[in-house]
């Protein structure tokens, strides 16, 4: 289970806003064309599509094409400004259940998303208005302060006429300077050019936060769309935590028919046949008690061996680390188990019981299918998630298969809203990972 990250906000500092300034004034610079190339795009595609609307197809190929170049270029606008270190800005899910209903249900899914048409609206109007504007700042701050801050040096370099002479002059006479007319003037240029080559960071930082600002207003994911994603996946959850209930009912209820079931039956009928030899033939009754009792023991063992699969009284006695090491001793591959919860770690017993139950499967397929010598279960918990991994020195190769093993699991945890990793490359090693959301106390 994947969770998007957000770097690290830096600290609003001077020496930081310098270090930012290359990535930002890059960013300013190459904005302005992109969204010029953007706008001129959708805007063709967009008002070709409105005047052939009539065809109907031709007109929807056009304004459908303009919806997705305008998803392109909001897409490339987030990475962009992501880049110039902005916090990342959550993207919108583009699809839903309609899209795979056919091209009509993938039609209404499109048009009627509106995360589409404020993308276009940003491409077509607000993106090249806002970088034409920040563009031109960025341009006009920039050159004045490289220009000003070296019009000492390629001053002696070029022929002025007469119109510079004049400046030249008037900025002299301003000041009452009583040095030379050109070195007034290219004192006055150096201390104009400092001081906008000063506040130059601070002005790449606000006209890059104009953008991030205008990306997240109109191109970051609605929080309704949160909600419906939480709903979708509550929904998966419950459905596989049936699901999973149901297969393991279902194999419980196959395993008892076949095993423990058939074994009382034949004593039932050995006992009933024991019971009419008991005068007549007393030896034969005496060996058909025998067998009975053969019978129950045997029965007996395939008690347990199904009962493995609940939850043990050791479990609720000493808890999941005792269970996992009871669960170990009757393995037939030599296990080791490694704890590293703490001593006060408290967990919810319905965790514990699944946790158990997924270790001793984990456990049981590496013991019947990978051909191991040694297997290791280890059990951590770190931010609210326990994580067991049973790894063993096996061949490899394992695979899901539906409605068997590895699935059952996936089944089962995806019900309790955990996930299950299976690392288990040809020649081994095979690592099964399972991660459970412990709710907080």
């Amino acid at each position: 289970m994947t969770t998007d990250i957000a770097p690290p906000r830096r600290s609003f500092t001077y020496a930081n806003l310098w270090r930012s300034l290359p990535r930002e004034l890059l960013y300013l610079f190459i904005a302005f064309p992109i969204a010029v190339t953007g706008f001129a795009i959708t805007v063709g595609l967009f008002w070709a599509g409105v005047g052939t609307i009539v065809t109907f197809f031709i007109g929807l190929i056009f304004l459908v094409g303009a919806l997705y170049v305008a998803r392109g270029f909001g897409t490339a606008t987030l990475v962009l400004v992501e880049w110039t270190a902005r916090r990342r800005i959550e993207r919108p899910e583009w699809l839903d259940a309609r899209a795979r209903t056919g091209f009509l249900g993938w039609l209404r899914a499109v048009a009627g998303n509106g995360h589409y048409w404020l993308y276009l609206l940003h491409t077509m109007m607000v993106d090249f208005i806002v970088s034409t504007v920040t563009w031109t700042l960025t341009i006009v701050w920039f050159s004045i302060a490289v220009g000003g801050t070296t019009q000492w040096f390629w001053n002696g370099f070029i022929q002025y006429g007469e119109v510079d002479n004049v400046a030249e002059r008037w900025v002299a006479e301003r000041l009452n300077s009583p040095l030379d007319p050109t070195l007034t003037f290219n004192l006055v240029c150096l201390a104009v050019g400092l001081v906008f080559l000063a506040t130059l960071p601070l002005v790449t930082r606000g006209l890059t936060t104009v953008h991030w600002l205008v990306a997240r207003g109109l191109l970051a994911a609605f929080k309704s769309d949160a909600l419906l994603k939480q709903v979708a996946t509550l929904n998966e959850s419950r459905g596989a935590a049936i699901s999973a209930e149901g297969h393991s009912l279902r194999r419980l209820e196959r395993d008892i028919h076949d095993g423990p079931q058939q074994r009382l039956v034949r004593l039932q009928m050995d006992l009933a046949a024991a019971e009419r030899q008991l005068d007549a033939d007393p030896d034969k009754a005496r060996g058909l008690i025998t067998e009975a009792m053969q019978q129950s023991r045997e029965a007996l063992e395939e008690l347990r061996s199904l009962s493995r699969g609940f939850a043990p009284p050791i479990l609720l006695d000493r808890g999941l680390v005792a269970a996992l090491e009871s669960a170990a001793v009757r393995s037939t591959v030599p296990t080791r188990v490694v704890s590293e919860l703490s001593a006060d770690t408290q967990l919810p017993q319905e965790i514990e019981r699944n946790a158990y139950f997924v270790a001793s499967e984990a456990l049981a397929n590496a013991a019947k299918h990978s051909g191991a010598t040694a297997i290791e279960v280890r059990v951590t918990f770190v931010d609210g998630l326990l994580e067991i991994a049973v790894s063993d020195d096996g061949t490899g190769g394992a695979i899901t298969i539906p409605d068997h093993g590895i699935a059952g699991l996936e089944e089962r945890l995806l019900g309790l809203g955990g996930s299950l990793d299976v690392i288990s490359p040809d020649g081994g090693p095979t690592v099964v990972t399972a991660r459970f959301p412990v709710p907080a106390p």
